[in-house]
């Protein structure tokens, strides 16, 4: 289970790559797709890395 801000940066990832399928015309918005996309990717992978919970039991059976 992903943690809910990994989640909401994964839907902003997939929203943003789908705004790269524009037209040309728009060329603004698609490199305002590209840089959402960049932030988004890279917010995350650090939400994934941070709600990662590792389980440790220090305990040796």
């Amino acid at each position: 289970m992903m943690s809910k801000p990994a989640l909401f940066f994964l839907l902003i990832a997939v929203a943003s790559a789908v705004m790269l399928a524009l037209p040309e015309q728009a060329q603004w918005l698609g490199a305002a797709a590209k840089i959402s996309l960049a932030v988004s990717g890279a917010a995350l992978a650090i939400a994934l890395l941070i709600g990662k919970r590792v389980k440790f039991d220090p305990v040796l059976r």
